[in-house]
């Protein structure tokens, strides 16, 4: 794709300097030119629940997504340095909604003069299961009844979520954060949730519940910064990770915590140790990814790099305007 840039521009200068003008582009053929080698996207058709990393070699401010002609996602461009022989870019990362019905979809990149590009994709299927949960007289008082002190920690939680910091702590892959292999509720679960006086409502598993004993070793996922250790009252004690700009990890109903807010914590270190502290029906420990404020499936971040920068460099080129 480079070389054919090249070779029109070879034309574009040889023409110029024989007749004074270059030889006319179609719109068609001159999007193609400016845009080839300028951005890419993983995956390319992501599935809903998926994080989207979204690479440029130019200088991008902001991506949107467009979905049915609703913005449903934003996310900031950041830098990834140049190592080496490896130039830099910019990239940022969103979530594609795991409530998004399949259609076709759009995300927009816009610089800093307001100018925008366009990349189209098409959304793949996905399934999810349903599940109902029975909570107890103590479970459903944690839920019903009014708390102020609930609700300025949800605040708090909120305001971390959506901070965009400029520090990259991890961009390679996750490691699950227990060794055991078993889970109890899935990512993307369509929940019925019953409460002791007959009220129900739904709602949809935000992460990936592993059933593990009390006291079993957490351990942090990726490198990262500690921004939370601390008892909360829905999510007992509770640990979050900041491992790029908007991205987070957060490791709920833990028994205790030894992660220390402010600290830095490298892949595989023990945070804390599993239990049933905070709305739960039994012991288990609650893995849940958050992108920009954005619920995402966790496991995509296992089985491939949340910035692939071999993958990334080899479509966009060594070159940066």
């Amino acid at each position: 794709m480079l070389k054919r840039f090249l070779i029109f521009l070879f034309i574009a200068i040889t023409f110029t300097a024989c007749n004074g003008q270059p030889p006319a582009v179609s719109a068609q053929e001159e999007r193609y030119i400016m845009q080839e080698e300028r951005f890419t996207i993983i995956p390319e058709s992501p599935r809903p629940g998926d994080p989207i990393t979204i690479a440029a070699n130019t200088n991008e401010k902001e991506a949107l997504l467009i979905v049915n002609d609703r913005q449903v996602g934003k996310a900031q461009f950041f830098d990834v340095p140049a190592v080496g022989r490896n130039p830099g870019f910019r990239a940022a990362v969103i979530t594609l909604p795991a409530s998004t019905a399949v259609q076709n979809a759009v995300i927009k990149m816009v610089n800093h003069s307001g100018s925008i590009i366009e990349i189209p994709f098409t959304i793949t299927p996905r399934e999810f299961r349903s599940e109902t949960l029975t909570f107890s007289a103590a479970v459903s008082n944690l839920v019903n009844e009014p708390n102020p002190e609930r609700v300025r920690e949800a605040e708090r939680l909120w305001a971390i979520w959506n901070t965009t910091g400029d520090q990259i702590y991890h961009s390679g892959n996750f490691m699950l954060p227990v060794t055991s292999t078993r889970r109890t509720s899935p990512f993307g679960f369509r929940r019925t949730n019953i409460y002791t006086d007959g009220k129900r409502t739904s709602s949809v598993h935000m992460g990936i519940d592993f059933g593990i004993p009390t006291g079993t070793e957490v351990f942090a996922c990726a490198r990262g910064r500690v921004v939370l250790s601390r008892s909360r009252i829905l999510t007992g004690f509770t640990v979050v990770l900041e491992h790029a700009p908007g991205i987070y990890t957060m490791y709920y109903h833990l028994d205790s915590v030894t992660a220390e807010e402010g600290s830095i914590v490298e892949t595989g270190e023990v945070i804390g140790l599993s239990g049933a502290t905070g709305m739960v029906t039994g012991p288990h420990l609650h893995w849940e990814l958050r992108i920009n404020g954005e619920f995402a499936d966790p496991d995509v971040f296992v089985e491939r790099p949340l910035i692939d920068k071999a993958l990334i460099i080899s479509r966009l080129g060594s070159i940066r305007p």
